[in-house]
């Protein structure tokens, strides 16, 4: 099995997780946010290389004593880091049980992708974008129906703790009464960690 990655970032703190962090950004996306920071994750030639579970972990093992010693451990990135959700699985079966397993998604998946990788994850970081349908078609092209689904899932096996939900104020698409709004709707589930912040564009 190997998987698609655009880059290999090390040595990140306190960006993805606890302590120290190494990121591993697949490639591929189910969206098209308009504001999107990678777009290399689109493009074929986005790809930097192509790795399998096995490689990654001999590859990570080089920052074995970043995570030890801090608490920190790999974050799943991208791209949608759940479209390759059996590479992460077998990842975490054959790395160190020390380090934490973070995840970045968007959620916008197929249920079965998330559950899979319950088990190993360590945190969450949620780009929910906005919950409006019409918001979020606009500014990704896509339907926020699963990633819905999906925070259902979560919460009924209550992980709102290890979540963290971003909730960003996007320039043309939606305002702070939008926001506010989620993040009422996301209260509701339960959820309480937001990471509320302001897209910076060009």
């Amino acid at each position: 099995m190997k998987a698609p990655l655009i880059a290999i970032a090390r040595h990140r703190l306190t960006v993805d997780g606890e302590g120290v962090t190494t990121l591993v950004a697949f490639h591929g996306c189910p969206l098209r946010c308009r504001y999107c920071l990678n777009r290399q994750c689109w493009e074929p030639e986005g790809i930097s290389q192509w790795i399998t579970p096995e490689e990654l972990v001999d590859e990570l093992m080089k920052d074995n004593l970043y995570f030890l010693a801090t608490d920190g451990g790999v974050c799943f990135g991208g791209g949608e880091p759940l479209l390759y959700s059996d590479f992460i699985v077998q990842f975490c079966q054959l790395c160190p049980k020390e380090w934490h397993i973070y995840l970045e998604s968007s959620l916008n998946v197929p249920s079965e992708r998330l559950e899979a990788v319950i088990p190993y994850v360590h945190h969450y970081y949620i780009d929910v974008k906005d919950m409006n349908p019409d918001i979020y078609h606009r500014y990704t092209g896509g339907t926020p129906a699963l990633v819905q689904q999906n925070l259902r899932l979560l919460a009924d096996r209550h992980l709102q703790e290890r979540i963290t939900l971003r909730l960003p104020l996007i320039k043309d698409y939606n305002n702070d009464g939008d926001r506010q709004s989620s993040r009422h709707q996301l209260g509701v589930m339960g959820y309480t960690r937001f990471d509320l912040f302001e897209y910076v564009t060009l």
